[in-house]
């Protein structure tokens, strides 16, 4: 059998060589317009605004006294010293204040989420009458300020036995957060597809089935966003938890890190130290959640 030939009239399409596809990216990023670089160095100076603070509060939790008053706060330390932060632990019970924070996030964050999920159920999918009355009560809860609400929390508090422990506060913000959750999820379950719901109700699915089931699953993205947002928000929260946690055994880190000044004369390296103790916490939760973070962003679509 003799080899197939090809005709004159079949065209052949070239195929480039491998070195000149290979040189296709590096042209592109050779070929960049002014435009391009000026947004990056522009967005690089933004990154260095951004963590001057933290950069300037670590120089200064490594200083000693001596070195910070010889040469001021943007000097870089002369010896990295760890005698603020042995000062810090010997004022504060911080190991004691830590694991209240933790406590109280960690409760506030599923708690006000699972809140969130069960309210907006009910009113974004089981079209209770005044929904729209009720969203604007949540929106409007968000929006009043602590002081306003101060008062009447610390009556509160008194009266039902929890002032002075964790669970006053853990409370508090499990509502507050829970109506924040409940305006944004509402929004979220009023555009679940009818038709999941009617087929799980056809196939004999209860309202706790499917919530459990169908509308979990779909709303797990946006509730793994709001758990990160309340655990951080309550982390940070300093005015109310300082009116109900008046006990040092139930103060969490802001609480401790601010009683340093009150108490002592202001050490400007021990408040770094305290301030850098304080932060790296929420700083080790954000990597680790930053993942989860992302994913509950970006996610927008019902599969």
């Amino acid at each position: 059998m003799s080899a197939p030939t090809l005709s004159a009239a079949e065209p052949v399409s070239p195929v480039p060589p491998t070195s000149a596809r290979l040189s296709r990216g590096p042209d592109r990023r050779r070929h960049r317009s002014p435009l391009r670089w000026l947004v990056l160095v522009a967005a690089g100076l933004f990154a260095l605004l951004v963590l001057a603070p933290v950069l300037l509060l670590v120089l200064n939790a490594f200083k000693t006294g001596g070195d910070y008053s010889a040469h001021g706060p943007l000097a870089l330390p002369t010896t990295f010293s760890l005698d603020s932060f042995a000062r810090y632990l010997q004022i504060v019970d911080y190991p004691r204040a830590l694991w209240n924070s933790v406590v109280i996030s960690t409760l506030v964050a599923v708690l006000g989420a699972t809140l969130s999920l069960v309210s907006a159920y009910a009113i974004g999918i089981g079209r209770v009458r005044g929904s729209g009355v009720l969203l604007a009560l949540f929106l409007l809860a968000t929006m009043l300020p602590q002081e306003s609400l101060i008062y009447p929390l610390f009556y509160g508090a008194q009266a039902t036995g929890t002032f002075n422990t964790v669970w006053s506060v853990v409370i508090v913000f499990t509502v507050l957060q829970g109506a924040f959750g409940t305006y944004l999820l509402a929004s979220v379950t009023s555009t679940v597809p009818k038709e999941l719901l009617e087929a799980a109700a056809l196939d004999g699915a209860g309202r706790w089935r499917i919530l459990t089931s169908v509308v979990f699953p779909i709303l797990r993205p946006t509730l793994s966003v709001l758990v990160v947002f309340f655990f951080i928000w309550t982390w940070n929260e300093f005015y109310i938890p300082l009116v109900l946690l008046s006990d040092q055994s139930a103060q969490t880190v802001p609480i401790a890190l601010a009683t340093l000044q009150g108490q002592n004369s202001i050490n400007v390296t021990v408040l770094n130290a305290g301030s850098l103790l304080s932060l790296l916490p929420t700083l080790v939760f954000f990597l680790i959640f930053q993942r989860t973070l992302s994913r509950g962003v970006t996610a927008g679509s019902v599969k």
